[in-house]
């Protein structure tokens, strides 16, 4: 686990060189063991390494073939191991044990076609000094970042996007972002906050020569296909079989490997399968101080039960708002799920311990997990009814006052699911967003980023279309973004055994009346490691990572977020009054305003650390 910076492009090899370095100096977090650097006429690249695999030999950049190949790459190859066999039998030598070597004899033998046999998270850049190809790939589920820019004829790229932001000084914002942004609570790829700046989807790799333009391609995209008829008996079987293996794989390494446990069953299934492979597993979890609002008595309970060593730790609101800006700092772009703040506690206590972590995120993705799965079921009756009783029912329902018990439920059945559901999280509707921003775009609602994905899944159930749009939208924007810089800020590799493509493979072939069966989400998943995990936690209800912010804000954080508001300067894209608005009625105890809020605030936040520069000490 590290990170990369470079630029490609002809000119003055010394002022590339300093760009790079100076970019690197950002991203030390990511690297705190080693830097590196790599120079021609074409490109200079750097490089900071977090020591997991191979400690002696595995510095970057690194070479193949009398130094014809040279990669920067960040991530891990969890069937590493099984490649080297493979190419050593057909006659490859190798002269270290490291990953990164197994991507360039891959390479070498395969081209651009090596990331099919790839299985884990990476990003990386390959440059062929004899073809001068540039080569440049970003993993199957994007769990690794790669931003690029393009500027003066040169190309930048970065694993984070603050080192290119400081290094082109771009502090304009781009509107669709911010629009989007109030929609999802995250800025969807391949876009950024920053105009000039863009993410390599996930999936897609790049191939470019100098002076040429590149080239984009996708070359995995994780369709769900759930038509298979065996026995529950078998699919069970086969999950939990995938399962064990992808933890397996996902242990490899050469310093110890710890866990994140929360009171829920996706963590758990991790430490129970990690524990059978190192009996001294540490798990880590946090919680916060407000009762209702810590999970950390649950996973103790289970910590004991699994008789694995847990170390945890109780956030109080105090130490929430002091640590924010820095939170807001280290995501690059705003972020306004608070459960990955959350998450950022946890990943800077785990860090302190262990250099590697396991993680749960993407369970509920691929397995059917979050409770909104259950809808399509509940809102069947209106399948039934004609599209033009539908229309009049919806225009019914929107007479009735807000609040009002059965509203919501007509209102959702009698929409389209295309229009119902936009992901996990949706913030601002277009109504709403129209009164506060100011640069707001009527031609560009949010249906632009989820349109075309509806469309790939026409063919599916409602349910599977619903994990469709989370699987590319919300996992990615989301958790993995999350994932990926909480823990490179506390210099701590987190690992994720769920999203993984072997049990993808499994999981999206899995007939949804197993996904959600029995008035349970994540069944099959449940019945799969009933003998492996706890009883308590097997069936709890999902609560994500709760985070009381909405009663903070009415009472210990109220003036912390009335000072943010009046004093960050984003008067020319938001109507801050609105913002005031929404802090008062959260206090006053009104529903519904509390995400809203805090999306506002946290882009608010972000504005002062970035464009405000009122932050200069976290950089």
């Amino acid at each position: 686990m590290c990170g990369f910076v470079g630029v490609i492009g002809n000119g003055d090899r010394q002022s590339r060189l300093q760009d790079v370095k100076s970019m690197n100096s950002i991203i030390t977090h990511r690297g705190p063991d080693d830097e590196g650097y790599f120079e021609n006429e074409w490109i200079t690249a750097g490089f900071r390494r977090l020591s997991i695999v191979d400690l002696v030999h595995g510095a970057q950049p690194m070479s193949l073939e009398n130094q014809r190949y040279w990669i920067v790459f960040n991530g891990e190859i969890y069937n590493h191991v099984e490649l080297r066999n493979q190419l050593v039998n057909e006659g490859e030598t190798f002269t270290t044990d490291s990953d990164t070597e197994v991507i360039l004899a891959m390479y070498k033998k395969y081209g651009v076609k090596c990331v099919n046999y790839l299985r884990g998270m990476f990003a990386f850049v390959i440059w062929d000094t004899e073809s001068s190809e540039i080569f440049g790939a970003r993993d199957h589920f994007g769990i690794k970042p790669l931003h690029y820019a393009k500027q003066n004829e040169h190309i930048y790229f970065a694993s984070e996007k603050k080192a290119l932001q400081n290094l082109l000084k771009d502090e304009r914002i781009n509107d669709q972002a911010l629009q989007d942004y109030m929609t999802f609570q995250y800025v969807p790829d391949p876009w950024t906050m920053t105009p000039s700046v863009e993410k390599l989807r996930a999936g897609h790799y790049f191939v470019m020569h100098p002076g040429e333009k590149m080239e984009i391609k996708r070359y995995f995209y994780p369709q769900f296909k759930p038509c298979r008829n065996d026995s529950e008996h078998k699919i069970t079987g086969e999950v939990r079989d995938c399962l064990i293996e992808s933890v397996q794989k996902h242990m490899r390494s050469d310093v110890p490997v710890g866990a994140f446990l929360s009171g829920g069953i996706d963590s758990s299934i991790i430490v129970a399968l990690a524990h059978q492979l190192n009996p001294n597993l540490h798990t880590y979890s946090v919680g916060f101080e407000r009762p209702g609002y810590s999970e950390i008595d649950v996973a103790k309970e289970t910590a004991a039960c699994l008789d694995v060593d847990n170390i945890s730790e109780t956030i109080t609101p105090l130490r929430f708002a002091q640590d924010f800006h820095k939170f807001v700092y280290s995501m690059d772009d705003p972020l306004a799920d608070p459960a990955a703040v959350a998450q950022y506690f946890l990943t800077h206590m785990a860090g302190q311990h262990c250099k590697v972590a396991l993680s749960g995120e993407g369970a509920d993705e691929i397995f059917g997990g979050y409770n909104i799965y259950n809808e399509p079921n509940s809102l069947k009756v209106f399948r039934s009814v004609p599209n033009m009783l539908n229309h009049v029912l919806h225009g019914l329902a929107t007479l009735i006052p807000e609040g009002v018990k059965g509203r919501s439920f007509i209102e959702r059945g009698t929409t389209p699911i295309e229009m119902r559901y936009v992901g996990n999280a949706k913030i601002f509707s277009e109504a709403e967003k129209k009164r506060f921003l100011k640069r707001y775009d009527p031609t560009k609602p949010y249906t632009h980023i989820t349109k075309k994905l509806y469309q790939n899944s026409v063919n599916l159930d409602p349910i599977t279309r619903m994990e469709d749009i989370d699987m590319n939208t919300w996992l990615i924007g989301d958790l993995l973004l999350n994932a990926d810089r909480t823990s490179m800020a506390a210099s701590l590799e987190l690992r994720t055994p769920f999203i993984d493509k072997e049990v993808f493979r499994v999981a999206s072939s899995i007939p949804t009346n197993l996904k959600i069966a029995h008035h349970t989400t994540k069944y099959v998943l449940r019945k799969a490691v009933e003998e492996i995990v706890p009883g308590h936690v097997l069936h709890r209800r999902k609560l994500g990572f709760p985070v009381p912010i909405r009663y903070w804000l009415q009472d210990e954080l109220y003036d912390w977020a009335f000072k943010i508001i009046k004093e960050s300067d984003v008067d020319q894209y938001i109507n801050k009054s609105y913002a005031v608005r929404l802090l008062q009625e959260n206090r006053q105890g009104k529903k519904n305003k509390v995400r809203k809020l805090w999306t506002l605030l946290t882009f608010m936040v972000w504005h002062q650390i970035y464009i405000e520069h009122k932050y200069t000490d976290l950089v």
